[in-house]
């Protein structure tokens, strides 16, 4: 069965993810109803299922829209700030979206936030704001130990796996790659890439796994160079990866 999938712009610079088979459909963090219902009614697709990634307003929103217009299947993690009715997921739990003949395992990517869930199914990966496009979401309620775990699972899978982010970040995240790495040409050539999708308009994602493994500099702390390029940008030693991940995302906070 093929499977397309399709980025809604939603408020600034947010993407809901679509999955349809041209009958049915599957729609991830939806922060705004009216784009995904007229997607669907242009499409002439039904909806049956909505994955939540976090609990944030700009990826829930417009659940409660939908499950009232299409009765839909809800799925997102254990959070008393989800108020609406879904199915709790966590760590290892398995997804069949037997219609559509999809299968995602549940990976829990606490870091952004406390209850944040990644979507994988070996070909795909829908991580919500836990990963970005050459970055990384803010470390609003986890710990950097938990974000770097966080990471590190993500790290773990299939390098070919298309990664599925929820905003259109990739040109302000490599200003700052390249301001931590300025002499990196492989930063510098997908820039010059991802500028000229942008001045069509086309979205930057997905990614590839394998793109970010080799360019993104929250996916690379453990490696001593850049290690040390944190550390001479603070006067200091790091030999780490927790602490090397720790402050890297607080000179991204305030750069």
């Amino acid at each position: 069965m093929s499977i397309q999938i399709h980025p809604i712009k939603a408020f600034e610079d947010n993407y809901i993810w679509v999955l349809h088979n041209n009958s049915e459909a599957i729609v991830v963090d939806p922060g705004e109803s009216a784009q995904v219902t007229r997607y669907l009614s242009d499409n002439q697709l039904t909806l049956s299922t909505v994955l939540i990634t976090h609990h944030h307003y700009d990826h829930i929103n417009g659940v409660e829209k939908l499950i009232a217009d299409w009765g839909c299947e809800v799925y997102g993690p254990l959070d008393d700030r989800i108020t609406f009715k879904h199915h709790v997921l966590e760590q290892g739990d398995n997804l069949a979206v037997k219609s559509m003949q999809i299968d995602f395992e549940v990976l829990a990517t606490p870091g952004h936030t406390k209850s944040h869930i990644c979507f994988y199914n070996n070909q795909w990966l829908f991580c919500g704001d836990t990963l970005f496009s050459i970055g990384c979401g803010r470390m609003f309620e986890g710990t950097a130990a938990e974000y770097v775990e966080s990471l590190n699972k993500i790290k773990s899978l299939i390098p070919s796996t298309e990664v599925y982010c929820t905003h259109e970040y990739t040109l302000s995240n490599l200003k700052f790659a390249l301001f931590i790495e300025p002499n990196n040409q492989g930063l510098l050539d997908y820039q010059q890439k991802i500028n000229s999708m942008r001045k069509q308009n086309k979205a930057s994602l997905p990614t590839r796994l394998e793109t970010q493994l080799q360019l993104n500099p929250f996916l690379r702390t453990n490696d001593k160079n850049i290690q040390k390029i944190v550390s001479r940008r603070l006067n200091t030693t790091i030999n780490n990866e927790l602490t090397c991940f720790a402050e890297l995302r607080k000179l991204k906070d305030s750069y």
